[in-house]
């Protein structure tokens, strides 16, 4: 038995550097990646394939781990950064953008994130884990926009 919680996120804040500073950051997956929280492992898979392993969350006896890969492709030009879920790795599909503009003393960033993460829990279980599998999702999210902000030297 497995359940599916369902992520969907949106976030847009201003930040005081440069629009090809953020760019460069949020385009090279790792340096970016290395900004987000609890990420045990990220394994470059080729053709700008990338595969996520979280930390596990939970006690020795039951613990759970996301783990995913997803495609990027990075537009200078454009401002963006889009990821794809690449199925059939790990247990969960996520996919997601970065939308930066340029804003001459600052820059906007928009932050969208979709995902399904499949779980080895009944289903009775659903009510009672998709809130805080989402609840925890989202403060790492949190966590990983406000060591961006940190970086690119404050918001707006």
């Amino acid at each position: 038995m497995a359940i599916t919680v369902n992520i969907d996120l949106g976030y847009e804040f201003e930040v005081k550097a440069k629009a090809a500073d953020v760019f460069a950051v949020l385009s090279d997956v790792p340096t970016s990646v290395s900004f987000f929280p609890k990420v045990d492992k990220l394994t470059d898979m080729g053709d700008d394939v990338y595969k996520w392993e979280m930390e596990k969350v939970g006690t020795a006896q039951v613990n759970i781990q996301t783990v995913y890969a997803s495609k990027y492709t990075s537009n200078k030009a454009k401002g963006t950064v889009v990821w794809q879920p690449v199925p059939g790795v790990g247990n969960a599909l996520v996919g997601g953008s970065w939308n930066i503009t340029d804003k001459k003393t600052s820059c906007a960033i928009e932050l969208k994130i979709k995902g399904d993460i499949t779980l080895p829990l009944p289903g009775l279980m659903k009510m009672v884990v998709a809130p805080v599998v989402e609840g925890e999702f989202e403060k790492l999210v949190d966590k990983y926009i406000a060591n961006l902000i940190k970086k690119f030297g404050g918001e707006v």
